[in-house]
């Protein structure tokens, strides 16, 4: 069963700005560390950024650290990724992921990577044109 869905993605230009969401259903995600993790065709699944359970440990992979930021707001039982300067390379289909429960660190879930998370939305395809 499939207890994330993610939307926000969509076309865009290089240079702009676009916001991903993660929202639990059917169950809550609040005491776990959530990742963002994006997949380009050909390309393997790669982790974009983490968040702690409590939201104060975030980690960026290089490639989009100052350009990204990662979010959650436990209200809402939901995750963000704000994403500006996009590039053509940052064109791919996000995922939001939820690692096994105990892993409860950015840092830890970004180790674990793709093969660690126990719960994955369908995706949201991001397309950044030139």
């Amino acid at each position: 069963q499939v207890y994330l869905a993610e939307s926000g993605g969509g076309l865009i230009q290089a240079g702009e700005s676009l916001r991903l969401s993660c929202r639990s259903i059917g169950r809550t995600f609040n005491h776990y560390a959530m990742g963002w993790f994006r997949q380009a065709p050909g390309k393997e699944r790669e982790v974009v950024a983490t968040i702690s359970d409590s939201g104060d440990e975030t980690y960026y992979a290089t490639s989009v650290k100052d350009r990204f930021t990662i979010s959650r707001e436990h209200i809402m039982d939901t995750v963000y990724l704000q994403m500006s300067s996009l590039k053509p390379e940052d064109t791919a289909t996000y995922y939001c992921a939820a690692p096994k429960r105990g892993i409860t660190t950015a840092q830890a879930t970004a180790i674990y990577g793709a093969d660690g998370m126990e719960h994955w939305g369908k995706g949201t395809l991001v397309t950044v044109s030139s």
